[in-house]
Formats: C-alpha cells, structure tokens, sequence
C-alpha cells in the first residue's frame, strides 16, 4: 500500500514538473514573440501619397534600398489626379504626398483653405510640348488646337513654355498665373483647349499638341528629353516637385529622415539613370 501511494506521489510531482517546465517554456515563447514585435514595430512607418511616375518608383527606390537602415518603413499609396493627395493629407489620412511643385500648392491652399508645407525638393520634371500630327514647333499651323492643362499654375506654366519659344506673346507680369487673356500676341491663332492633366496625353490623337506635365507624360510612354518639340528649361525653374507635409509636422523625425533619402547621392544616381534626362534631381 505505501509502494501504490508512494508511486502515486513520484508520478503527481513529475506530472508537475512537466506542467511547470510547459508554462516556462511557453512564457519565453511569448516574452520573445512580445520582444521581437516590439523591435518590428519600433521602425517608423510613413504612408506617402504620390503620382505613380516617376514619385512612386523613387519612393519604391528609397524604401527597398535607404529606407530599412534608416528605421523608416513606406507605405507608398498612388494617385492619378492633383487633387486627392492633398485633399487626404489635409484630412490626415496620409503622413506626407510627394507628386507636386510649390507653385501648384501655394495655390492650392489658397483656393482650397489647407496649410500643407513643401519641406524637400527631390526633383523637376520638364514641361514638354508634344505632337503625333507634326514634328517640329515652326509645323505648328494656323488656328491650330492645342490642349494644355486646366489647374491655373500649370496653365500659366504651359502658356510660358510657348511664350518663350516664341509661339505666343504674354502681358509683362504674367507670371505663373497667366491665363489665356494674358495672351497678347497670337500670331498663328493659336485654339487653347484646356484639360485635366492627366487627360492631356489621351488628347494626342485629337488635337494638334499638347503641353503635358513630365509625370503623365512618362506614364504615356512618352520620353520628354527626346520626344518634346520643346521642352521647359531647368535653370531658375521654380517647378521642383518635393515632399508635402501637413504644417507644424516639417520637424517630425520620421519626415526629417525621408527628406534626407531623397536628397541622397544614391537617389540622386537612381534618377538619372532610369529617366535619363527626362527627370532631373534637384540641386
């Protein structure tokens, strides 16, 4: 009878052990679990608003090569209009949009209310002046329809383009704000046709040309350093497209250090090799 219960003793205490060694060995699991999680998540995730050429192949450049040993990780969504990227970062829904010059969001927070703030720039995307119908500015007919982009800083940016290539003439003190009644001199009466942006390089098989934003014009396929019958000057050019942020957020630390990326030597490389002078960096 002792032996029985003597038995019984030794093989409750090694049921025990066992149950003691089980709870040890999965609280180290989950301590380890809970540490490693902790480590994943100390990296600082950005969700980046941008035009998917060339913003979201350089944000894709940036995150699969700078990115990791930075502590930052992107989250890059894409847009294919000017408007909602600042519209959702306005709301918070974005940490910072990358598809704009400052002209475009000095006026857009003008018109819309907002307080976004250009913190970096990264690079310029020449305006072009394309056609599938002539091959050369002096082919350009009388009373010849070209489209041109409706928001009013690319519209006075595309009107310039052809003042300074002699196609048209603007009022002195245009600016960047010219519309089509800042137009004085129209020699070969010229019809504007202006259209979203993202529209303009569909409008090829329309009209005569068109004036089309570096982005969409690489998304169509086009390649502005050799396809433009004209194409904007970089020198002095206030166009540069940079990062956006909401104000009072241009000091945040994960925004400093992005900034930083996209100034890097190694974007800067990135950029002229794949664009080949298409997109240019910015100095």
């Amino acid at each position: 009878m002792r032996i029985h219960r003597l038995a019984g003793a030794v093989a409750l205490a090694l049921s025990l052990a066992a149950c003691g060694t089980s709870q040890s060995a999965t609280g180290t699991t989950a301590g380890t679990t809970a540490g490693t999680t902790a480590a994943e998540s100390a990296d600082t995730v950005l969700k980046i608003g941008a035009s998917p050429v060339p913003h979201g192949e350089i944000l894709d450049f940036v995150k699969q090569n700078l990115a990791p040993a930075a502590g930052l990780k992107l989250e890059i969504v894409e847009f294919t209009d000017y408007v909602q990227p600042n519209v959702q970062l306005d709301e918070g829904q974005l940490t910072a949009n990358f598809f704009q010059h400052k002209p475009y969001l000095d006026d857009f927070n003008a018109s819309k209310g907002t307080k976004l703030s250009f913190v970096t720039p990264v690079h310029l995307e020449p305006l072009g002046l394309y056609s599938k119908k002539i091959t050369s500015l002096p082919a350009l007919a009388s009373g010849a329809t070209v489209a041109v982009p409706n928001d009013a800083t690319n519209l006075g940016r595309a009107l310039k383009l052809l003042a300074d290539n002699g196609v048209i003439k603007l009022k002195d003190g245009a600016g960047t704000a010219a519309t089509e009644r800042d137009v004085v001199e129209n020699s070969k009466n010229l019809q504007f046709k202006p259209l979203e942006a993202a529209q303009l390089p569909r409008s090829l098989e329309d009209v005569d040309a068109a004036v089309i934003n570096g982005n969409y014009a690489l998304e169509a396929g086009l390649k502005p350093a050799t396809q433009a019958l004209v194409l904007e000057k970089t020198e002095g050019n206030p166009y540069v497209n940079g990062l956006v942020v909401q104000a009072g957020h241009e000091k945040d630390a994960g925004i400093v250090t992005l900034g930083k990326l996209l100034q890097d030597q190694k974007v800067k490389d990135f950029i002229k090799q794949k664009y080949e002078g298409s997109v240019i960096p910015a100095e």
